[in-house]
C-alpha cells in the first residue's frame, strides 16, 4: 500500500512539475510576442489592418514584452521564475477495507 501511495504521489508531483515548467516558459516567452507583433505588421502592410487597429495590438504586445522583461529582472510584483516544490498532497480513500 505504501508503494502504491508513493507511486501515486510521485506521479502527481511529476505532472505538477511539468505544468509549472510549461507555465513559466509560456509566461517568459518573448518569441511568441515578437511573432505576434511581426504578424500584425505584415497584416498592416497588406492592408488587412488599419493604423488604429495596429496601434492597439502594438501597445498590448509591447506592454506584455515589458512584463516579461520585468519578471526576468525581478522587478515584477508576481514573479513565477525559480524552483517549485510540492510540499504535500492530501488524499483520502473511502470504501470497504478487507483485513
Amino acid at each position: 500500500m505504501i508503494i502504491l501511495d508513493s507511486l501515486l504521489i510521485g506521479g502527481i508531483r511529476f505532472v505538477l512539475d511539468k505544468i509549472a515548467t510549461a507555465v513559466d516558459a509560456e509566461l517568459n516567452d518573448e518569441t511568441a510576442l515578437r511573432d505576434e507583433l511581426l504578424a500584425a505588421q505584415m497584416r498592416l502592410e497588406l492592408g488587412e489592418l488599419t493604423d488604429g487597429q495596429f496601434r492597439v495590438i502594438e501597445v498590448d504586445v509591447l506592454a506584455r514584452l515589458r512584463e516579461v522583461r520585468d519578471r526576468r529582472q525581478g522587478a515584477g510584483t508576481a514573479s513565477l521564475s525559480g524552483d517549485y516544490r510540492i510540499t504535500g498532497v492530501d488524499a483520502t480513500v473511502e470504501g470497504d477495507e478487507h483485513s
